[in-house]
């Protein structure tokens, strides 16, 4: 495996830790939409909860792709529902430690449904040197790639 590909993958997780309020982007039918969301991350793969009857539910149901950003980190995804929140127990205990009143108010609801987001591409703008680069992971490739930004 790519050593390199491996450091900076584990460096951005570092970064992202184990929970976040992640911008979350879905598009269906051309129209885009984004809000704020509480993830869990576990295993380099997002978690979050929504209920059955919002926006974003039938655009992923329309439309897998979506897109997540957090500070300098941008992903790009598929997304999948992966049922109710409480038939998730390691979800659960996490989301119920970092983000009790959503748990509280919203995990036992009827309608409530987990989905799950496996990244298939990462980009982080970084500083090297006092530089800006452009750090991507193509995920699947196991593949880092770094450019520097130049604005000429």
């Amino acid at each position: 495996m790519n050593t390199l590909y491996t450091n900076k993958y584990i460096e951005i997780y570092q970064q992202i830790g184990d929970h976040a309020k992640i911008v979350l982007a879905t598009s269906y039918q051309d129209k885009v939409s984004v809000r704020t969301m509480s993830f869990v991350i576990m295993n380099g793969l997002f978690y979050f909860q929504t209920d059955n009857t919002f926006r974003k539910y039938q655009d992923i149901k329309g439309n897998e792709n979506v897109g997540l950003c957090l500070d300098n980190i941008q992903i790009e995804g598929i997304c999948k529902e992966i049922g109710h929140p409480l038939d998730h127990p390691n979800f659960c205990n996490l989301f119920k430690k970092y983000f009790l009143s959503s748990y509280q108010a919203y995990s036992h609801l009827k309608n409530e449904r987990l989905f799950i987001v496996e990244p298939t591409f990462i980009q982080r703008w970084n500083y090297v040197d006092g530089k800006p680069i452009i750090e991507q992971l193509n995920i699947h490739q196991k593949q880092f790639i770094q450019k520097e930004y130049k604005n000429d």
